[in-house]
């Protein structure tokens, strides 16, 4: 259990790349008015549209393991640089005033999380906020799923197992349906639900700025056969056209044992497009195809002041 204000894995130069956090200072209220307001939401505008689409696809009896789809139902908002959250249908005033008082939140507690890494690392204060930053700051967007309850688990997954490409992943998980899993020493280790906590998540970029310091987990969701699992998820990422590459003091500080700089230097946006169509295989391709376009002009050194 990780407590924002103690820094526990600033002292124990922990280089785990999920934690869970209490005490972040969100207040309790704000997150159970979110949570009634997700799951009404969810029963009165998409339960329905998820049991149709579920019968379209006849996924009610498949007899094999489904490898393509992820038994979820799932909108997505665009807090920054530009909102969109007037702009989804079917979510009320209320609702909306909600979520953009709790996005404000998440993205203070990203900002401070990121400076306690760089105080883990040694890096300046501030170094990743401003690799994150690009010409018009970062993107910040929230993915608000539900998983409800699944006829055949053991043959779909809730969500198949990926490592996120962005920065920093925010959860606000259900507290009584369970369903997270993440892979550690090549085993599946459950992520329990905890009452009004912050799950943290690490993605592909924290990885390649920190030199793998930090590395980005796989995780997945298992579906479960009762019970509906709220996930609201917000992702703290770097502008589209941030220049991303490993923090020079990171690489020189290990040269020797590492042979120098290991990890690609390429432009976000770049990267999301190849993470598109490889989401849910291993990142390791990944940055070994970013590589090919580390010699591009277009690229230039991240402004540190």
């Amino acid at each position: 259990m990780v407590r924002r204000g103690q820094s526990p894995w600033t002292r124990s130069k922990m280089h785990w790349g999920f934690f869970e956090l209490v005490n972040h200072g969100i207040p309790p209220e704000l997150m159970d008015t979110l949570e009634r307001m997700t799951k009404g939401h969810y029963k009165k505008c998409m339960e329905q549209r998820f049991r149709e689409l579920v019968a379209s696809k006849g996924l009610e009896y498949v007899q094999t393991e489904v490898h393509d789809l992820d038994w979820e139902s799932t909108f997505q908002l665009t807090h920054l640089p530009v909102s969109n959250i007037s702009q989804i249908p079917d979510l009320d005033d209320e609702y909306r005033k909600v979520m953009k008082e709790f996005a404000v939140k998440l993205e203070k507690l990203a900002e401070e999380l990121m400076d306690l890494l760089c105080e883990n690392l040694g890096l300046e204060k501030g170094y990743l906020k401003k690799a994150f930053y690009g010409s018009k700051g970062p993107n910040f967007g929230t993915k608000v799923s539900n998983y409800p309850p699944c006829p055949k688990p053991d043959l779909i997954k809730g969500l198949r197992a990926h490592t996120d490409a962005g920065g920093i992943v925010l959860l606000f998980q259900d507290d009584k349906v369970s369903g997270l899993q993440l892979l550690k020493d090549g085993q599946w280790v459950d992520v329990p639900p905890m009452h009004h906590s912050i799950v943290v998540n690490l993605g592909d970029q924290i990885e390649v700025i920190t030199n793998g310091k930090y590395k980005s987990v796989m995780h997945r969701v298992v579906a479960q056969t009762d019970g509906n699992r709220m996930s609201i998820a917000s992702f703290y990422n770097p502008g589209s056209d941030a220049v991303i590459h490993p923090a020079p003091g990171l690489v020189e500080s290990e040269a020797e044992e590492a042979g120098g700089e290991a990890y690609p230097k390429f432009v976000f946006e770049d990267y999301m497009k190849l993470y598109a169509a490889l989401k849910f295989q291993a990142k390791e391709p990944r940055f070994q195809a970013m590589k090919a376009v580390e010699s591009s002009p277009n690229l230039g050194p991240i402004a540190t002041a």
